[in-house]
This record gives C-alpha cells, structure tokens and sequence, in this order.
C-alpha cells in the first residue's frame, strides 16, 4: 500500500515541478551526459528523490530555503544511502543562478560513478 501510495505521490511530484527542476530536466534528459538517463521523482526506501540514474545509483536533489539546516534531509539522505545510492543536493537558486556549475558537479559525480 505504501509503495502505491509513493508512486501517486511521485506522478504528482512530476506534473507540479518546481521552476528549479524544470531547469535542470531541461539539460539531464537532453542526454548532454552521454549514455546516462536519469528519471524524475524517483522512489527510493520510502522517499522520492527529485532526479535519479539508476544505473549509476546516483540520486540528485534539489532543495529550497525551508530545507536549511534540515535533520529530516540528513536521515532522508542517510536511507537513500543506505540503498546503494550516491546523493549530491543543489539548492533551488544555484540551479536558478549556476546551471554550468550545477552541471559541473554533476559531470563530476557522474565520472566518480562509472569509476567506482
């Protein structure tokens, strides 16, 4: 029942994005990242990650201000771990602001990844 439950949550989740991730799906699934997919609104040990690539295991999330300094995100991040995936968090307005950064780190992340 939970399980159904993350996955309507998740369909909301893609049909009410926040400007931060219309940014940002705009690039990953424009495959700049060559032979990576990433999904969006991705159920991962009871949460939803904003973006994830399955086959790297690499979730990326995206948070604004009421997320600062956030015990919630820590365990939130800590169960994501804990089921095989990397996490990397941007905050709204670096992907706003910084998008080549923002891709910057993420080309890192993914290299890190392919190499593990």
């Amino acid at each position: 029942m939970a399980e159904k439950r993350l996955t309507s949550l998740a369909r909301k989740l893609r049909n009410e994005p926040t400007d931060a991730e219309k940014q940002l799906w705009m690039h990953l699934r424009a495959s700049r990242f060559e032979g990576v997919k990433f999904t969006r609104q991705f159920p991962i040990g009871g949460f939803i990650a904003d973006f994830a690539c399955r086959s790297l295991r690499l979730a990326i999330e995206l948070d604004g201000g009421q997320h600062a300094d956030s015990p919630t995100d820590a365990n939130r991040t800590r169960i994501i771990e804990a089921h095989g995936y990397r996490v990397i968090r941007f905050w709204n307005n670096e992907v706003l602001w910084n998008m080549d950064g923002v891709l910057q780190v993420i080309a890192q992340e993914i290299a890190i990844a392919r190499n593990a």
